[in-house]
């Protein structure tokens, strides 16, 4: 009996949801209701449908003939060479990649939050727009640039300098250095966001630390530098899943090269030139996997170097 009486108590002392509010709610439900259809049919179910078909031999040419393998599709992967050599690939890929285009952001950053720098808005606007260029633009637009026969590159620079003619389907490290300059493009949101983070410090601190004799560079790297962890934490796990992702190398919608394609490319190939859709499926889940424990290991080392004032205090 008192127990029933405390609970009663309780619930009395929920304040109640008026009409206007739940009205509200509806509203916004029915408002975002085209998103959530979306998310549901074009996001859950296939990712739902990807895990199921992993365990099957599901070929695309003959869906009637599907049959239930079991954990055969990953045992394949522990013994699939190609899938080994792509995901290698893809790791060395992302060591380079993903530091170099934090360094490219925090210092773009910092130029554009500088008080001298004229025509901010223009110069911000000029480093952001690559960013939203459409992927395939973009690699039509490179393979314009790096053609062998009629690119600008070869024509106007290599040419004339008798270099070589570099072809970014080619082999060797001269393709991996233009996959590694071609990513510097997506690099826009990670620009706005240590952008943000900067202007967001206190310049009082600033002052405090000029007054005590620190100059530019002490005061970027003992000041600035801490202060952003947070927004560089975020980039860098934003950069990981784009890397990691394939979106931001050329080769995607080429033929899958077993020298150098990524991990994305790999299933796409297993999917569309092999017709696979059980044994990709597997491959996309395991990739899934090593993600998700790279970004787990990120959040567990990042009490150690990210400064969170809120937090602390």
């Amino acid at each position: 009996m008192q127990i029933t009486n405390v609970l009663r108590n309780k619930i009395s002392a929920i304040p109640r949801v008026s009409v206007e509010t739940r009205f509200k709610r509806q509203v916004g439900l029915i408002l975002i209701s085209p998103w959530l259809i979306g998310l549901l049919l074009f996001k859950f179910a296939p990712i739902l449908a990807s895990f199921v078909f992993s365990f099957t031999d599901f070929h695309l040419l003959n869906p009637d003939q599907i049959q239930f393998t079991g954990l055969q599709n990953y045992r394949i992967i522990a013994r699939d060479r190609e899938a080994g050599i792509a995901l290698w690939q893809t790791i060395q890929l992302a060591f380079v990649i993903i530091p170099l285009q934090t360094f490219v952001s925090i210092v773009i950053a910092a130029l554009l939050s500088s008080q001298q720098l004229l025509a901010k808005n223009t110069m911000r606007m000029l480093f952001f727009l690559p960013s939203i260029i459409p992927s395939f633009s973009a690699a039509l637009m490179w393979d314009g640039f790096v053609d062998p026969s009629t690119g600008w590159l070869n024509r106007l620079i290599l040419g004339p300098l008798g270099l070589e003619a570099l072809n970014h389907f080619s082999y060797g490290d001269a393709s991996r250095l233009l996959f590694i300059i071609s990513s510097l493009w997506t690099i826009g949101p990670g620009i706005l966001i240590m952008m943000g983070s900067m202007q967001g410090i206190s310049n009082e601190i600033y002052e405090a630390a000029h007054i005590d004799g620190a100059g530019r560079l002490k005061r970027f790297f003992k000041i600035t530098i801490p202060l952003i962890t947070p927004a560089i934490f975020f980039s860098l796990v934003l950069n990981l899943t784009a890397v990691f992702g394939g979106a931001i190398l050329l080769d995607r919608g080429s033929r899958w090269r077993n020298d150098f394609s990524s991990y994305d490319g790999y299933v796409n190939f297993v999917l569309f030139d092999m017709f696979k859709l059980g044994y990709a499926s597997s491959l996309a889940w395991v990739f899934f996997v090593i993600v998700m424990i790279i970004v787990l290991i990120m959040f567990g080392t990042s009490k150690r170097w990210v400064h969170f004032p809120d937090r602390e205090n």
